[in-house]
């Protein structure tokens, strides 16, 4: 059964897909199917995965600190 794609955006991405796997479009629709689905069903929420860190930076913190002021913030971009 052939795959058929009439979305001209949908079809070029799943095209460039294909190219870059140098396999057939409907092999690369399947597989990037697929590793959605997974990463859907496995993958924990952003909030869940940052918050680690959030945790680790907080232990690290001194109790006595200060917000930093937008020229500090900026200074530390590189944006004076």
């Amino acid at each position: 059964m052939n795959l058929q794609i009439r979305d001209p955006r949908a079809r070029e991405l799943a095209k460039q897909l294909a190219d870059e796997k140098q396999v057939a479009m409907t092999e690369a629709v399947i597989d990037a199917l697929e590793a959605e689905l997974r990463r859907q069903r496995n993958g924990k929420p952003l909030a869940e995965r940052v918050r680690p860190i959030i945790e680790r930076l907080k232990s690290k913190a001194k109790p006595d600190g200060r917000d930093l002021t937008k020229d500090e913030i900026d200074a530390i971009w590189g944006h004076e």
